[in-house]
């Protein structure tokens, strides 16, 4: 008999797939079906959720070299000896084996399976009505998150939707996963709250779910929606920050260009995150890897305050006091300053720049989304007026750009310079079908690298019922 179990200790919901150990009980565990029976269960299995959001796979490696190097903005960083496996990603050599294909690819569908413990379990608790359709949108608005990075990478994937007695199901379409994405967080908007006490900071938002769902409807190409959503999410009473230092540091977090944020803060509960020690200035904050390329030091324009407050130097002093040091030579003189944690506030308990939030949606990025849609739609003077705000905020001038065809490269130009570093990069440069141009230097092969390959793992352990995404093999 296979069996759930929910992990007390690590909030972690196991699904075993081998018949030979699912019987074996962990130590301090208890049976799913033992364990979602009050308030405080609904809230801890949530709480599982959002802490896959600070995880490993998230925050760490996975995550930014799936989404960070296959772009022209960043690279491996470190010494060249150092976790080599990284450059398949820099030259886009992964194949259906790599353990990073695999390692995303699971990690992703962990988190899923969070969201849908919740999701399917939480109706039958008895509690606070309001309290419990709050923490089922919440569920929602994850498990879209996790299923917009799915299908951006892998492509069409399985739909679960909630726990299943089978696993070994065919892959949706991507225009299926998509509309199954829009549903979560159309629902999950019309339940949240606007804003939270300071004691749950981080919990997703009503902003957040429109936010989101804008951002997804332009990877749609359904700009009218995109466009409305987003200026519902402009309306709600976001702001950029007027200081884009102050933004990435630690007392700027949840500020008012907050839309979507991972909390990282140390505790004894969550521990922190390594998103900042990987990336980390080596030999002085963390590992030195991910690193900011030529090419995106080469594309700020002259005067735009962003390129100093995005890429951090070896030798300078930054304004919070810290002196870069000189560190390995074999390892390169730059790192991503939107990581960087004052040594002053460095909370050693957990690890350098343990403390560091992960912004996922701003709102200088729905000012861009917005901007975009209102292009398409043919609306050019809404869009020179967003994209203004954001070039203001930059030190930059007005857009040159009038026509159409010029505001179109224009907004996606000053995405790149805004959002560098933020792993927006790489999908941006394919829905916008400019990836053959930026990085068929590097190794990518259109009709091929838009999409990750299905891990062949994945595959075998589906009995050959998920199919390759082209070209891999």
């Amino acid at each position: 008999m296979k069996k759930i179990f929910l992990t007390l200790s690590l909030f972690s919901l196991i699904v075993s797939c081998n018949d030979d150990f699912v019987d074996i009980k962990p130590e301090g565990a208890i049976e799913a079906t033992d364990f979602f029976k009050t308030e405080e269960d609904a809230m801890k299995a949530t709480n599982a959720i959002y802490s896959f959001l600070r995880s490993w796979e998230n925050t760490g490696f996975p995550a930014q070299y799936v989404f960070g190097v296959t772009g022209d903005d960043v690279e491996k960083g470190s010494n060249p000896g150092d976790a080599s496996f990284i450059n398949a990603y820099d030259n886009f050599s992964f194949t259906i084996s790599d353990d990073g294909v695999n390692g995303y690819w699971i990690g992703q569908w962990q988190a899923v399976g969070r969201a849908n413990q919740v999701i399917t379990n939480v109706p039958n608790i008895e509690m606070n009505a309001t309290l419990k359709n709050r923490l089922i949108a919440e569920a929602k608005m994850l498990r879209a998150y996790f299923y917009f990075n799915l299908v951006r990478i892998y492509g069409g994937v399985p739909i679960f939707d909630g726990l299943q007695t089978n696993y070994n199901i065919p892959r949706n379409s991507a225009a299926e996963v998509y509309a199954f994405i829009v549903k979560d967080l159309t629902e999950a908007s019309e339940v949240l709250p606007t804003s939270y006490g300071a004691a749950d900071l981080g919990r997703v938002t009503k902003g957040g779910a429109l936010g989101l769902l804008s951002k997804v409807y332009l990877y749609m190409k359904d700009y009218q929606k995109a466009y409305d959503t987003s200026n519902l999410v402009i309306g709600m009473g976001y702001s950029l920050d007027p200081d884009f230092n102050h933004l990435f540091r630690p007392a700027g977090e949840f500020g008012t260009e907050s839309v979507f944020e991972v909390n990282c803060g140390c505790s004894a509960e969550f521990g922190g995150s390594q998103y900042a020690e990987v990336q980390g200035v080596r030999n002085q904050f963390g590992w030195g890897f991910f690193t900011p390329t030529q090419a995106l030091e080469d594309a700020f324009e002259p005067g735009d305050i962003r390129k100093e407050f995005t890429i951090l130097r070896e030798g300078e002093t930054t304004l919070e006091g810290d002196l870069i040091k000189k560190g390995d030579p074999q390892a390169g003189n730059t790192w991503s300053q939107k990581v960087y944690v004052p040594t002053s506030l460095n909370n050693n308990a957990c690890g350098y720049g343990s403390i560091q939030n992960l912004r996922i949606l701003r709102f200088a990025d729905i000012l861009l989304i917005n901007a975009e849609a209102a292009n398409e739609l043919g609306n050019t003077g809404v869009a020179i007026t967003n994209i203004n705000k954001v070039r203001l905020r930059a030190n930059l001038g007005e857009t040159p750009a009038t026509s159409q065809s010029a505001l179109r490269l224009a907004i996606w130009q000053e995405r790149r310079v805004e959002l560098a570093m933020e792993m927006d990069r790489f999908p941006d440069l394919v829905r916008t079908g400019q990836a053959e141009t930026f990085l068929g230097p590097l190794g990518f092969q259109k009709g091929k690298n838009e999409l990750f390959p299905i891990p062949l793992n994945a595959i075998i352990s589906s009995n050959n019922i998920l199919t390759q995404n082209p070209g891999y093999n």
